[in-house]
């Protein structure tokens, strides 16, 4: 018999479809919008960026919907109670099916009265108005399409994901431009992403039928897809909290950029290319985090605590591996990762400097999401929450606002490692001092 594998490879070969799923997902919107920038015009381009509050909020949603779900399919698949998998499964479709169609056609029938509720100014109204209105009625492809791929990786399978986003987005990058030319217009990319999620999505059945995948939309799933209370209440008591924080996070988030513009547009054009460059630090703790979670709920199904503390070992091991490796990078030439972004010298200039001030925030920010996947593994997020939600309101906030007035525009940059050390700090001592000391049970 073969020796097992060292868990560090089991989570890497988890981690990387993990982390290019996600690469994918921004991919298309970050395209589409270079699409529509190039091809209609500049207001096309601000048309559709007035949406982004509200997908946000929409997407925050299912992602909370969808984290839950997933936590409680690891745990059920690391205890072999693959009946669990689909009730669980049927409960969350049904949920965000029943989310999605009611979004779909109150905001359908409304959605120029939602655009105006944003203040989405006058001559790009009807074009903000009709791309809502799409995005909103194809919403219902988009939700299932996302808790799909998402469930599938409770199951520990990343790359059945990873392929059918890769197919996902080709699709939508080939409709794009060729419904642009069409004349579809401004709607265009909310066409090209429905057409393409209704594609995937019957190409991914098709395949997981033929797999006998555990999530297979076979008669056994389909007869879970209802509204069980039970099961709601566990998943929204894991998703809930992690909804609600990332909104938070990009409330927080709305008032710096406020302290920002203060200083000039110079200022906030550093920090539009600031936010990008640590966005791809973020987005790998991020993914760290996520992967500690799923690994971590499936070695709660199976009552193995050992194995839950070394995925958090390997966790914490790979954010200063990974993530530090990337920021240590980038410290070595900021002016030619910020150049991607920015062509003005003393913007630059600028940027750089503010860059070595909060750059190196994003290693203790991994160690902290470590800490936190770890016990949303259990079912345990309510308290990683609240705990994150007072640093960002007790400590990040206040830090920003008085040292922006003290030492400038560096002060609103200091914020961000400030807030960082003090979520690794109350996840940290959190998880030793009281979690750990708790005797675990799974929740299916």
């Amino acid at each position: 018999m073969s020796a097992p594998k060292p868990l560090w490879q089991t989570f890497l070969r988890f981690l990387t479809p993990l982390m290019l799923s996600n690469a994918l997902q921004s991919l298309f919107g970050t395209v589409s919008n270079v699409y529509l920038g190039q091809m209609i015009g500049v207001d096309a381009l601000a048309a559709v960026s007035t949406f982004f509050p509200v997908f946000f909020f929409l997407f925050a949603f299912v992602m909370g919907l969808s984290t839950g779900a997933t936590v409680l399919i690891g745990q059920a698949f690391g205890a072999g109670k693959h009946d669990r998998i689909k009730i669980v499964a049927g409960t969350t479709l049904a949920v965000g099916l029943l989310l999605s169609i009611s979004v779909g056609l109150v905001g359908g029938l409304s959605s120029r009265q939602l655009m105006m509720l944003l203040a989405t100014p006058a001559d790009i109204l009807d074009q903000a108005s009709r791309y809502a209105r799409i995005m909103l009625l194809t919403m219902p492809l988009g939700f299932v399409f996302l808790l799909t791929t998402a469930m599938i990786r409770g199951v520990g399978d990343t790359v059945t994901p990873l392929l059918a986003l890769a197919l996902s987005t080709a699709i939508g990058l080939i409709l794009t431009p060729m419904l642009i030319l069409g004349t579809v217009g401004i709607t265009s990319p909310a066409w090209a992403a429905a057409i393409a999620n209704a594609v995937t999505l019957i190409v991914l059945a098709a395949y997981l039928l033929r797999k006998q995948h555990a999530l297979a939309p076979d008669v056994a799933l389909l007869r879970h897809v209802r509204l069980n209370r039970a099961v709601i209440g566990q998943i929204l008591g894991i998703g809930l909290p992690s909804a609600v924080g990332m909104v938070v996070m990009a409330i927080a988030e709305l008032v710096l950029l406020g302290l920002v513009n203060g200083f000039g547009s110079d200022a906030t054009a550093a920090y539009g290319a600031v936010n990008q460059v640590m966005g791809y630090t973020q987005f790998t703790a991020v993914s760290i985090s996520i992967a500690v979670s799923i690994l971590g709920a499936q070695a709660v199904g199976g009552g193995d605590r050992a194995r839950l503390d070394g995925i958090v070992r390997t966790g914490l091991a790979l954010n200063l591996v990974l993530t530090g490796g990337l920021v240590a990078l980038i410290y070595l030439a900021p002016r030619a990762v910020l150049g991607i972004f920015i062509t003005d010298r003393a913007v630059l200039d600028l940027a750089k400097g503010l860059l070595f001030v909060a750059l190196w925030s994003s290693v203790p920010f991994g160690l902290a999401t470590t800490f936190s996947g770890a016990m949303r593994a259990a079912g345990v997020a309510l308290t990683p929450m609240l705990l994150s939600i007072f640093a960002i309101l007790a400590i990040e906030l206040p830090s920003a606002v008085i040292l922006s007035r003290t030492i400038g525009l560096s002060g609103v940059w200091a914020a961000y490692p400030i807030v960082f050390c003090a979520m690794f700090v109350l996840q940290m001592g959190y998880y030793l001092l009281v979690w750990r000391k708790r005797a675990i049970k799974r929740l299916v």
